[in-house]
Protein backbone atom coordinates (compact mmCIF):
# COMPACT_ATOMS: atom_id res chain seq x y z
CA UNK A 1 0.00 0.00 0.00
CA UNK A 2 1.58 3.32 -1.06
CA UNK A 3 1.81 5.87 1.69
CA UNK A 4 -0.27 9.02 0.83
CA UNK A 5 1.28 12.25 0.69
CA UNK A 6 -0.28 15.17 1.97
CA UNK A 7 -1.67 17.62 -0.61
CA UNK A 8 0.35 20.95 -0.38
CA UNK A 9 -2.46 24.05 0.82
CA UNK A 10 -2.67 26.98 -1.04
CA UNK A 11 -0.24 29.07 1.07
CA UNK A 12 2.20 26.78 1.54
CA UNK A 13 3.05 26.73 -2.65
CA UNK A 14 3.70 30.44 -1.85
CA UNK A 15 6.64 29.46 0.77
CA UNK A 16 9.91 29.63 -0.11
CA UNK A 17 10.39 25.84 1.15
CA UNK A 18 8.98 25.20 4.90
CA UNK A 19 11.54 23.42 6.34
CA UNK A 20 13.44 27.16 6.06
CA UNK A 21 10.85 29.36 7.10
CA UNK A 22 10.97 30.66 10.80
CA UNK A 23 7.83 29.58 12.97
CA UNK A 24 6.72 33.50 13.49
CA UNK A 25 7.02 33.42 9.38
CA UNK A 26 5.19 30.07 9.10
CA UNK A 27 2.32 31.20 11.36
CA UNK A 28 1.87 34.66 11.15
CA UNK A 29 3.59 36.90 8.40
CA UNK A 30 2.97 34.03 5.42
CA UNK A 31 -0.69 33.60 6.20
CA UNK A 32 -0.96 37.31 6.17
CA UNK A 33 1.19 37.90 3.54
CA UNK A 34 -1.16 35.35 1.26
CA UNK A 35 -4.04 37.46 2.15
CA UNK A 36 -2.79 40.46 1.00
CA UNK A 37 -0.41 38.82 -2.43
CA UNK A 38 -4.70 37.70 -3.37
CA UNK A 39 -5.41 40.92 -3.03
CA UNK A 40 -2.46 42.33 -4.81
CA UNK A 41 -3.24 39.93 -7.69
CA UNK A 42 -6.97 41.26 -7.72
CA UNK A 43 -5.50 44.64 -7.95
CA UNK A 44 -2.97 43.52 -10.92
CA UNK A 45 -0.22 45.09 -8.61
CA UNK A 46 3.02 43.79 -9.89
CA UNK A 47 5.48 42.39 -6.93
CA UNK A 48 7.96 44.78 -7.63
CA UNK A 49 5.34 47.56 -6.48
CA UNK A 50 4.50 45.78 -3.56
CA UNK A 51 8.27 45.65 -2.99
CA UNK A 52 8.15 49.16 -3.31
CA UNK A 53 5.50 49.79 -0.69
CA UNK A 54 7.34 47.37 1.54
CA UNK A 55 10.66 49.76 1.48
CA UNK A 56 8.33 52.67 2.14
CA UNK A 57 6.58 51.38 5.06
CA UNK A 58 10.22 50.47 6.55
CA UNK A 59 12.17 53.38 5.77
CA UNK A 60 9.45 55.52 7.57
CA UNK A 61 9.36 53.47 10.54
CA UNK A 62 13.51 53.77 10.42
CA UNK A 63 12.19 57.76 10.59
CA UNK A 64 10.24 57.13 13.61
CA UNK A 65 13.09 55.25 15.82
CA UNK A 66 14.53 58.64 15.92
CA UNK A 67 12.47 60.13 18.03
CA UNK A 68 12.44 59.65 21.76
CA UNK A 69 9.03 59.47 22.23
CA UNK A 70 7.37 55.42 22.95
CA UNK A 71 4.42 56.58 21.61
CA UNK A 72 6.52 57.64 18.04
CA UNK A 73 8.32 54.21 18.23
CA UNK A 74 5.58 52.08 18.50
CA UNK A 75 3.60 53.71 15.54
CA UNK A 76 7.41 53.06 14.01
CA UNK A 77 6.84 49.23 15.12
CA UNK A 78 3.65 48.85 13.90
CA UNK A 79 5.33 50.32 10.69
CA UNK A 80 8.14 47.74 10.50
CA UNK A 81 5.53 44.74 10.98
CA UNK A 82 3.51 45.80 8.09
CA UNK A 83 6.61 46.44 5.98
CA UNK A 84 7.74 42.84 7.18
CA UNK A 85 4.28 41.49 6.32
CA UNK A 86 4.47 43.20 2.68
CA UNK A 87 8.04 41.97 1.76
CA UNK A 88 6.74 38.75 2.56
CA UNK A 89 3.54 39.24 0.36
CA UNK A 90 5.63 40.19 -2.47
CA UNK A 91 7.59 37.07 -2.87
CA UNK A 92 4.13 35.12 -2.60
CA UNK A 93 2.79 37.15 -5.09
CA UNK A 94 5.11 36.49 -7.08
CA UNK A 95 5.02 32.32 -6.95
CA UNK A 96 1.45 32.97 -6.68
CA UNK A 97 1.50 34.70 -9.98
CA UNK A 98 4.35 32.65 -11.67
CA UNK A 99 6.38 36.01 -12.18
CA UNK A 100 9.46 35.08 -10.03
CA UNK A 101 12.90 36.97 -11.86
CA UNK A 102 15.85 38.02 -10.75
CA UNK A 103 15.09 41.54 -11.20
CA UNK A 104 12.70 40.90 -8.94
CA UNK A 105 14.69 39.31 -6.42
CA UNK A 106 17.39 41.82 -6.93
CA UNK A 107 15.04 44.71 -6.01
CA UNK A 108 13.86 42.80 -3.19
CA UNK A 109 16.90 42.61 -1.24
CA UNK A 110 17.96 46.76 -2.45
CA UNK A 111 14.82 47.72 -0.48
CA UNK A 112 15.50 45.69 2.35
CA UNK A 113 18.98 46.96 3.06
CA UNK A 114 17.02 50.25 2.21
CA UNK A 115 15.27 49.57 5.38
CA UNK A 116 17.77 48.54 7.71
CA UNK A 117 19.98 51.64 6.35
CA UNK A 118 16.40 54.04 7.44
CA UNK A 119 16.76 52.40 11.21
CA UNK A 120 20.73 52.86 11.50
CA UNK A 121 21.29 55.94 9.79
CA UNK A 122 17.87 57.22 12.35
CA UNK A 123 18.91 55.76 15.49
CA UNK A 124 22.60 57.18 15.26
CA UNK A 125 20.93 60.54 14.78
CA UNK A 126 18.96 59.94 17.78
CA UNK A 127 22.06 59.77 20.13
CA UNK A 128 24.12 62.26 18.31
CA UNK A 129 21.31 64.68 18.38
CA UNK A 130 21.25 63.85 22.22
CA UNK A 131 25.32 65.04 22.35
CA UNK A 132 26.89 60.91 21.71
CA UNK A 133 30.07 60.62 20.99
CA UNK A 134 30.64 61.06 16.96
CA UNK A 135 32.32 57.43 17.81
CA UNK A 136 28.81 56.03 17.45
CA UNK A 137 28.92 56.80 14.00
CA UNK A 138 31.66 54.09 13.49
CA UNK A 139 29.78 51.77 16.37
CA UNK A 140 26.57 51.71 13.47
CA UNK A 141 28.65 51.29 10.66
CA UNK A 142 30.06 48.13 11.63
CA UNK A 143 27.34 47.12 13.18
CA UNK A 144 25.93 47.91 9.76
CA UNK A 145 28.54 46.19 7.98
CA UNK A 146 28.18 42.71 10.62
CA UNK A 147 24.49 43.09 9.48
CA UNK A 148 25.04 42.88 5.69
CA UNK A 149 27.16 40.01 5.88
CA UNK A 150 25.44 37.93 8.68
CA UNK A 151 22.42 38.04 6.37
CA UNK A 152 23.67 37.54 2.61
CA UNK A 153 25.45 34.25 4.69
CA UNK A 154 21.68 32.70 6.14
CA UNK A 155 20.30 33.94 2.61
CA UNK A 156 23.00 31.87 0.60
CA UNK A 157 22.69 29.27 2.97
CA UNK A 158 18.67 28.87 2.91
CA UNK A 159 19.03 28.46 -1.22
CA UNK A 160 21.88 26.53 -1.24
CA UNK A 161 19.47 24.33 1.00
CA UNK A 162 16.14 24.69 -1.14
CA UNK A 163 18.28 23.69 -4.04
CA UNK A 164 20.29 20.73 -2.99
CA UNK A 165 17.04 19.38 -1.10
CA UNK A 166 13.72 20.74 -3.15
CA UNK A 167 13.37 21.31 -6.94
CA UNK A 168 11.69 25.38 -5.75
CA UNK A 169 14.84 27.15 -6.10
CA UNK A 170 16.82 25.44 -9.11
CA UNK A 171 16.51 28.47 -11.20
CA UNK A 172 16.97 31.16 -8.62
CA UNK A 173 20.32 30.27 -7.36
CA UNK A 174 23.28 32.03 -9.34
CA UNK A 175 26.24 31.94 -9.27
CA UNK A 176 29.33 34.94 -10.28
CA UNK A 177 30.33 33.69 -12.91
CA UNK A 178 27.03 33.36 -14.30
CA UNK A 179 26.04 36.82 -13.61
CA UNK A 180 29.63 38.34 -14.38
CA UNK A 181 28.35 36.90 -17.98
CA UNK A 182 25.34 38.33 -17.95
CA UNK A 183 26.61 41.25 -16.47
CA UNK A 184 29.41 41.70 -20.27
CA UNK A 185 26.26 41.16 -22.33
CA UNK A 186 24.17 44.23 -20.80
CA UNK A 187 24.83 48.02 -22.44
CA UNK A 188 25.06 50.98 -20.10
CA UNK A 189 23.79 53.00 -23.00
CA UNK A 190 20.97 50.45 -23.71
CA UNK A 191 19.81 49.49 -20.34
CA UNK A 192 21.09 51.22 -17.56
CA UNK A 193 18.78 50.11 -14.69
CA UNK A 194 19.21 46.79 -15.70
CA UNK A 195 23.21 46.66 -15.86
CA UNK A 196 22.86 48.58 -12.38
CA UNK A 197 20.65 46.09 -10.56
CA UNK A 198 23.31 43.19 -11.92
CA UNK A 199 25.77 45.01 -10.52
CA UNK A 200 24.63 45.49 -6.86
CA UNK A 201 23.34 41.27 -7.31
CA UNK A 202 27.30 40.53 -8.77
CA UNK A 203 28.63 41.89 -5.84
CA UNK A 204 26.36 40.62 -3.37
CA UNK A 205 26.80 36.96 -4.90
CA UNK A 206 30.49 37.40 -4.47
CA UNK A 207 30.05 38.60 -1.09
CA UNK A 208 28.36 35.07 -0.44
CA UNK A 209 30.54 33.03 -2.12
CA UNK A 210 33.56 34.37 -0.31
CA UNK A 211 31.87 33.68 2.67
CA UNK A 212 31.36 30.15 1.53
CA UNK A 213 34.19 28.93 -0.14
CA UNK A 214 33.56 25.47 0.11
CA UNK A 215 29.66 25.00 -0.31
CA UNK A 216 30.71 27.11 -3.79
CA UNK A 217 33.09 24.27 -4.99
CA UNK A 218 30.58 21.41 -3.54
CA UNK A 219 27.72 23.32 -5.71
CA UNK A 220 30.15 23.60 -9.21
CA UNK A 221 31.14 20.08 -8.00
CA UNK A 222 27.71 18.32 -8.17
CA UNK A 223 26.43 20.76 -10.81
CA UNK A 224 29.06 19.37 -13.00
CA UNK A 225 29.20 15.68 -12.10
CA UNK A 226 24.98 15.29 -11.81
CA UNK A 227 23.71 18.11 -14.44
CA UNK A 228 21.99 19.59 -11.74
CA UNK A 229 19.81 16.88 -10.94
CA UNK A 230 20.97 15.89 -7.28
CA UNK A 231 21.04 12.03 -6.31
CA UNK A 232 18.61 11.08 -3.33
CA UNK A 233 21.44 10.10 -1.72
CA UNK A 234 23.09 13.32 -1.65
CA UNK A 235 19.47 15.36 -0.91
CA UNK A 236 19.28 13.10 2.27
CA UNK A 237 22.45 13.86 3.28
CA UNK A 238 22.23 17.44 2.90
CA UNK A 239 18.87 17.71 4.75
CA UNK A 240 19.99 15.95 7.52
CA UNK A 241 23.10 17.76 8.18
CA UNK A 242 22.40 21.50 7.13
CA UNK A 243 18.41 21.08 8.57
CA UNK A 244 19.19 21.36 12.44
CA UNK A 245 21.60 24.43 12.33
CA UNK A 246 18.38 26.27 10.80
CA UNK A 247 16.91 26.91 13.96
CA UNK A 248 20.33 29.14 14.20
CA UNK A 249 20.45 30.66 11.74
CA UNK A 250 17.39 32.08 12.34
CA UNK A 251 18.26 34.35 14.67
CA UNK A 252 20.77 36.10 11.93
CA UNK A 253 17.52 37.05 9.90
CA UNK A 254 14.77 39.91 10.59
CA UNK A 255 11.78 38.38 12.76
CA UNK A 256 14.98 38.10 15.50
CA UNK A 257 16.36 41.73 15.11
CA UNK A 258 12.94 43.18 15.00
CA UNK A 259 12.25 41.30 18.60
CA UNK A 260 15.07 42.93 20.45
CA UNK A 261 15.07 46.43 18.66
CA UNK A 262 11.45 46.20 19.58
CA UNK A 263 12.12 45.32 23.48
CA UNK A 264 15.09 48.20 23.78
CA UNK A 265 12.57 50.77 22.35
CA UNK A 266 10.40 49.84 25.11
CA UNK A 267 13.31 50.52 27.96
CA UNK A 268 14.56 53.80 25.68
CA UNK A 269 18.19 52.08 24.91
CA UNK A 270 18.21 51.06 21.21
CA UNK A 271 22.28 51.53 20.72
CA UNK A 272 22.29 48.41 22.71
CA UNK A 273 21.00 46.75 19.67
CA UNK A 274 24.51 48.32 17.77
CA UNK A 275 26.14 45.61 20.42
CA UNK A 276 23.58 42.79 20.01
CA UNK A 277 24.38 43.09 16.13
CA UNK A 278 28.32 43.21 16.82
CA UNK A 279 28.94 40.46 19.47
CA UNK A 280 26.36 38.05 19.97
CA UNK A 281 25.05 37.76 16.54
CA UNK A 282 28.78 37.73 15.12
CA UNK A 283 29.85 35.09 17.68
CA UNK A 284 26.70 33.19 16.17
CA UNK A 285 27.43 33.70 12.73
CA UNK A 286 31.49 32.69 12.95
CA UNK A 287 30.44 29.51 14.52
CA UNK A 288 27.98 28.94 12.16
CA UNK A 289 29.86 29.76 9.03
CA UNK A 290 32.49 27.47 10.25
CA UNK A 291 29.94 24.76 10.82
CA UNK A 292 28.32 24.74 7.35
CA UNK A 293 31.96 25.25 5.93
CA UNK A 294 32.99 21.64 7.67
CA UNK A 295 30.06 20.23 6.23
CA UNK A 296 30.30 21.11 2.87
CA UNK A 297 34.12 20.08 3.32
CA UNK A 298 33.40 16.51 4.18
CA UNK A 299 30.05 16.51 1.27
CA UNK A 300 32.58 17.27 -1.38
CA UNK A 301 34.79 14.57 0.19
CA UNK A 302 32.43 12.00 -0.32
CA UNK A 303 30.76 13.37 -3.86
CA UNK A 304 33.80 13.08 -5.09
CA UNK A 305 34.99 9.74 -4.01
CA UNK A 306 31.43 8.54 -5.44
CA UNK A 307 32.39 10.08 -9.03
CA UNK A 308 35.40 8.42 -8.86
CA UNK A 309 33.80 4.58 -7.80
CA UNK A 310 30.95 5.16 -10.75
Amino acid sequence: MQPQIEPISAVEATYKGREVEGILDLYFYRPIGFRLAQFFRKMEMTPARVTLLAALFGIIAGHLFYYRDLRTNVVGMVLLVCANALDNADGQLARLTHRESREGRIIDSVADHMVFVSIYVHLTLRYLIAGSSPAICFLALAAGISHALQGAAADYYRSTYLYFVTNRARLGLDSTSTLRSDYRELSWRSKPWNKFLLALYLNFTRQQEMLAPHLKKLRATTSQQFDGEIPNWLRTRYRNLAGPMFKWWGFLMTNSRMFVLFALLFIGQPIYYFWFELIPLNFLFIYLIIRQENMSESLLEVTVKWRDVA
